[in-house]
């Protein structure tokens, strides 16, 4: 495979834009300058550090490193999908969810993939490990944080009309429907969307890298498709899972609704 390697010239070109961008949203006073200039600081130092990681892991294959790993990446995006939330929940608990619907929608997912789908042989290799989990991580998250932001914003807007119902008896799990199912289908706006516009409006990454690294198309396409059914499964499934743990989180064992739980004062 032939990669035309990149110079420190040719990605200081590319951070110029993201100054420029920088600038001109603090000339519009969009309040986000800082926010987007820490960010692209934050990619370069993890992504390159990533890079001397893979680089080590890829010379020596053993079992514990890659579990290692994915524990790292599994423990991040847990903290991630709560870290940006309007009203997150309060205490371990709600970095325990997050965990948890991260670890159902990709660790679970990755491992059929790899074992069944793709079969390589051990499943463990970084070269296949590591890409596929870091995808379905990264694009499960953000379904994951979509749904539960909705569903805590909806609670702290309508819990006059929630505790209205309970009030007249009925169960939690009805008085939260609409916005579960409302929750829910926010999270997999991104992945639909992806999916309706692959290949006609974008080029998806995964695809795009594996041309440049010299890869024939058809077999980038499989690959994508792939890819993207798989990151459509891990974020139904996980966010189906947050959502249902939030919510009953929502509600004490007396089914009253503990607003408190996500920063609520009313």
């Amino acid at each position: 495979m032939n990669v035309v390697p990149l110079s420190p010239v040719d990605l200081s070109l590319a951070a110029l834009l993201v100054v420029l961008l920088a600038l001109m949203s603090r000339s519009l006073k969009l309040g986000i300058a800082a926010t987007l200039l820490i960010a692209a600081s934050r990619a370069t130092v993890q992504l390159l550090l990533l890079g001397l990681v893979l680089r080590t892991l890829f010379d020596g294959l053993h079992p514990a490193w890659m579990i290692l790993m994915s524990i790292i990446m599994l423990g991040v995006a847990g903290y991630e999908v709560l870290a940006r939330q309007q009203h997150r929940f309060r205490g371990t608990w709600g970095f325990g969810m997050g965990t948890l619907s991260m670890f159902v929608s990709s660790f679970s997912i990755a491992l059929i993939a790899l074992t069944t789908m793709i079969q390589v042989e051990p499943w463990y290799t970084p070269q296949y490990l590591i890409p596929l989990l870091g995808m379905l991580l990264g694009n499960t998250m953000n379904g994951i944080a979509i749904s539960l932001d909705r569903l805590t914003h909806g609670v702290a807007t309508q819990y006059r009309e929630i505790e209205a119902q309970l009030a007249l008896g009925h169960r939690w799990h009805h008085a939260i429907t609409t916005l579960r199912r409302d929750s829910l289908r926010s999270g997999l706006i991104p992945i639909i969307n992806a999916m309706t516009t692959a290949g006609i409006v974008s080029l998806p990454g995964m695809m795009t890298g594996q041309i440049l690294g010299g890869s024939p198309p058809m077999e980038a396409a499989k690959y994508q498709i792939l890819i993207l059914f798989l990151i459509a499964a891990g974020s139904g499934f996980g966010s189906v899972t947050a959502v249902w743990l939030a919510s009953r989180r929502l509600f004490d064992d007396r089914e009253r609704l503990r607003l408190d739980r996500i920063g609520i004062n009313p």
